[in-house]
């Protein structure tokens, strides 16, 4: 199953670098036409686009391997090497526009049909948009930061085109050329943020932050569907390996239940994870045997071994499930 959503993710990255080899023909033409900086800046980012969209795709067909010795986790961090590539290409094209718009300021071009420019650069960023929002909505609920990043970068790519085309209308209406290396700078500051904001979420991959909206969700439909064997979560840990989250937690069940009657417990347990996140998540579970210290917070109402009276039960959250604070 994984392999399939894996396989999906590729297919869709790989639309994404088609269309970034079409729409930076396009805009090519654009400047060709129109000898605007501008519109070259938006070329310089679309070649960015090519770069990263291929990278982005190589990257997903090594996440999509199977797992093997050497990687019994899968490839999946290939996505996180790759989002951090695209967001330096960004950010670096970025930097490459302010030079071309201080360089027009200096020694400025002759602008012409704007207005063929403005058509064609138009098109463009309706497309990059459409293929951005999608390419988020898949990656979002595919958990794949490659696809996300792949999608921002189209959006932000969208937003500075249009930033593009309003300061173009203003050269055609105003005939205030210098516009053009102006408006070129502005942008150029909004895709350097953009490749910072993708590469700090590469590094948070790496690194293996925890995704604390998922983790939230988790705990909160744990806390939902809760049974009155499990005593207790806690120690939870997590790892990242791009698509996938792996969870690994312990569940404190009663101490006299035999092995199967403890496996079904985290049997139940596992399935509520797989119900309502597929193959986001992974979740590992290890029982552990209540204490005579549980049985303040075990509500189990037939427990003929309960030494100490029921007092209260623990809400589960992030933070006292991720400790062994409670339980000490």
């Amino acid at each position: 199953m994984h392999k399939t959503q894996s396989q999906r993710n590729f297919r869709i990255q790989g639309m994404v670098a088609v269309v970034a080899v079409v729409l930076f023909i396009l805009k090519i033409i654009a400047w060709w036409l129109t000898k605007s900086v501008a519109v070259l800046t938006d070329a310089l980012e679309s070649t960015v686009n090519v770069v990263a969209g291929f990278i982005s795709l190589y990257s997903l067909y090594v996440a999509a391997k199977p797992r093997d010795k050497e990687h019994p986790y899968g490839h999946g961090k290939a996505e996180f090497i790759s989002a951090a590539i695209e967001g330096t290409l960004i950010a670096f094209a970025g930097i490459i526009i302010i030079y071309e718009a201080i360089n027009n300021f200096i020694h400025p071009n002759i602008i012409q049909q704007l207005d063929k420019g403005m058509y064609i650069i138009g098109i463009t960023a309706i497309i990059n948009y459409a293929t951005g929002w999608y390419t988020i909505k898949v990656g979002t609920k595919n958990n794949s930061l490659a696809l996300v990043a792949s999608g921002k970068h189209l959006q932000s790519d969208t937003y500075s085109t249009i930033g593009i085309i309003i300061g173009m209308a203003m050269i055609y209406f105003t005939g205030w050329i210098w516009l053009d290396s102006a408006v070129a700078i502005l942008f150029s500051f909004f895709i350097i943020y953009t490749g910072y904001t993708i590469i700090r979420s590469s590094l948070a991959g790496i690194m293996d932050e925890a995704d604390h909206a998922l983790l939230d969700k988790l705990v909160k439909r744990m806390n939902e569907n809760r049974r009155e064997n499990w005593v207790d979560m806690h120690n939870l840990r997590i790892i990242k390996f791009g698509s996938v989250i792996h969870v690994d937690c312990h569940l404190t069940v009663p101490w006299f239940l035999n092995v199967h009657e403890a496996h079904n417990e985290i049997d139940a347990f596992s399935a509520i994870a797989r119900n309502e996140f597929g193959e986001s998540v992974e979740l590992f579970v290890h029982a552990d045997g209540c204490m005579d210290f549980s049985c303040r917070i075990c509500n189990k109402s037939d427990c003929t071994e309960r030494i100490i009276p029921f007092q209260t039960r623990i809400e589960w959250d992030v933070h006292n499930i991720s400790s062994n604070e409670k339980h000490k």
